[in-house]
C-alpha cells in the first residue's frame, strides 16, 4: 500500500469540516466505518480509556447514529434553529501508518454563532484513525481534545465537534 500524503489527509479533514459546518450529518455519517468511535475525553484524563474514565462523549457507531437523529430533529431545541458553525482545521500531521490505517493529529477552532447568544469558541486538537478507502478515507475513530480549563463556560456541545 502506498504511503498517504499530508495533502490527501488535509483534503479529507477539510471536507469533513465542511460537512459538519453545514449540518450535512448524514453525509458525514457515511464516512464512518461500521466499528467507528467518537470520543471527547474530560480534560483531567485526556488519554484515558472511555471504558474506565469519565468522557464528555464516548459513542460507538449506533450511538453516533442516534445522536445525529436527535440533533437533526426540529424538536431538538438545543439546535433549532441550527447554530452557524465555522471550523478552521490546521497543523495536520500524519503520526503513523499501519497498513490501511493512518493515525492523524490536527488542531481546530470552531466558532459557533447562535441566535440570542454570545459567540462560542471551541479550541482543541483532534486525532483521527482513518482507514484507506480507494482514493479517500473512512473514519474509524475520531477523538477530540478540548483546550479549556473549565468546560461549563463553553455551554452546550449539541453539535458535532
Amino acid at each position: 500500500m502506498s504511503p498517504v500524503t499530508r495533502a490527501e489527509v488535509e483534503d479529507f479533514l477539510y471536507m469533513e469540516a465542511d460537512l459538519l459546518d453545514n449540518w450535512k450529518l448524514a453525509e458525514w455519517e457515511a464516512l464512518l466505518t461500521d466499528d467507528a468511535g467518537y470520543y471527547i475525553p474530560a480534560n483531567d484524563d485526556p488519554q484515558g480509556d472511555h471504558r474506565k474514565s469519565l468522557f464528555i462523549i464516548a459513542d460507538d457507531r449506533e450511538r453516533i447514529h442516534q445522536r445525529i437523529i436527535r440533533v437533526m430533529d426540529p424538536n431538538c431545541h438545543a439546535e433549532f434553529p441550527k447554530s452557524h458553525l465555522s471550523r478552521i482545521v490546521g497543523n495536520v500531521r500524519i503520526l503513523s501508518q499501519d497498513g490501511e490505517f493512518v493515525t492523524v493529529a490536527s488542531t481546530f477552532v470552531v466558532h459557533r454563532y447562535r441566535r440570542y447568544e454570545r459567540m462560542g469558541e471551541y479550541v482543541g486538537a483532534a486525532r483521527h484513525i482513518l482507514k484507506r478507502d480507494g482514493d479517500s478515507f473512512r473514519i474509524r475513530e475520531r477523538r477530540v481534545f478540548l483546550k479549556s480549563h473549565e468546560l461549563g463556560s463553553l455551554g452546550s456541545v449539541s453539535f458535532m465537534l
